[in-house]
């Protein structure tokens, strides 16, 4: 059973390989039963197109993308609300980082900003303003320019996925935990559970991962090079590649075992030494009017979403723009964990959408009829 399965999912992502949907992917389906989990690993592709660089396997690394909201930015908050009391109805007008932005943000609570409900933007070209180049104030001047943004709509009334909201709170990690948010991410939430090493920051001018290593994005027409191993997100690369919305790398098997961890959290098999148990079930479990949203997790979109048709309504995941994505079945005790860099060489790819949920409704088949 467990081989058929391996050439099952070794299948798949090639299929995603054929069909130009990516150059490269690794992917790992984790099922538990029993209390016992079980892996099936998979990779395909090269780390660029046309079979050049070097043939991807698990322990390649790929640009997260937005999985750094939730599981850096979401997890350091579930940190300070458990080991130091913070208050996520604390409007976040006052704190220091934010005491000059607009009268209108007052309204503004962490927890809004956290569940996608503040009214902030979704996004701003910002970057358009800035030379490629790495200065130190280019981090102050990008935050001057969201501090002139009005809201789109009265706080906690609608949800609009917004990357805007999770710069402004990894800024705000740092300014309570007094240390960079990589610094912060290593030593309170990866550190801890082992898995420091293989799902991080990559602070640029570090060469803390050999690019050979890396899967290549984007041949990028705002930098003019092709990126292996720096962030593509701009607003990130402008922040020095930290941001509390974008720059994480990591492995397969580091992402799915974070997300089976918060797995056995929310089944009270297992514990953080930071997350406390009862704070990481109410952030996957939170709800609200305004939208789907967990507190910075997503949930299938009936009919829509990305997870496909057969992950339980209470699932949670979250999608990355290079082309990665995690999906947990809580109840069922699924995880599905698909790294691809779609972007590469252009982000006018976007195959990924459709092939997305076909991944994912044919793994719950398999899961189901085996």
């Amino acid at each position: 059973m467990q081989k058929q399965r391996d050439v099952f999912l070794s299948s798949l992502c090639w299929e995603g390989v054929e069909t130009g949907v990516y150059p490269g992917a690794t992917a790992m389906v984790a099922y538990n039963r029993k209390n016992t989990w079980k892996k099936i690993v998979a990779s395909c592709g090269h780390t660029q197109a046309g079979g050049k660089g070097v043939e991807i396997n698990s322990r390649t690394f790929f640009d997260l993308a937005s999985l750094t909201k939730p599981l850096c930015t979401v997890l350091g908050f579930i940190d300070f609300v458990g080991q130091r009391g913070l208050d996520l109805a604390r409007p976040v007008a006052e704190l220091t980082c934010c005491q000059d932005y607009p009268s209108q943000w007052r309204g503004i609570r962490l927890v809004d900003l956290l569940n996608h409900s503040s009214g902030l933007p979704a996004y701003r070209e910002y970057y358009k303003n800035f030379a490629p180049m790495q200065r130190q104030e280019n981090k102050e001047k990008l935050f001057k320019l969201i501090k002139k943004e009005q809201l789109e709509y009265v706080s906690a009334s609608q949800c609009v996925y917004s990357d805007l909201g999770y710069m402004l709170l990894g800024r705000i990690l740092e300014e309570l935990s007094g240390s960079s948010l990589d610094t912060f991410f290593n030593r309170r939430i990866t550190g801890p559970c082992g898995l420091a090493a293989d799902i991080s920051f990559r602070p640029l001018g570090k060469a803390n991962i050999n690019s050979e290593q890396v899967a290549a994005t984007e041949l990028c027409p705002w930098r003019q090079r092709l990126l292996i191993g720096e962030v593509h997100d701009e607003h990130a690369w402008l922040m020095g590649g930290v941001a509390g919305h974008a720059g994480l790398f990591g492995r397969v098997e580091a992402v799915a075992g974070l997300c089976m961890l918060l797995v056995d959290i929310w089944q009270d098999r297992a514990a953080h030494p930071n997350l406390r148990s009862c704070l990481v079930r109410e952030a996957l479990s939170y709800k609200t009017e305004a939208g789907l949203w967990a507190l910075g997790f997503d949930r299938p979109t009936p009919g829509q979403s990305s997870s496909g048709n057969y992950f339980s309504p209470g699932s949670v995941g979250h999608l990355g723009y290079a082309g990665t994505s995690f999906w947990m079945d809580l109840k069922r005790e699924i995880v599905v964990v698909l790294l691809t860099n779609r972007v590469h060489p252009s982000r006018e790819n976007r195959k990924i959408q459709q092939f997305r949920p076909y991944f994912h409704n044919r793994i719950m088949q398999e899961l189901d009829m085996n």
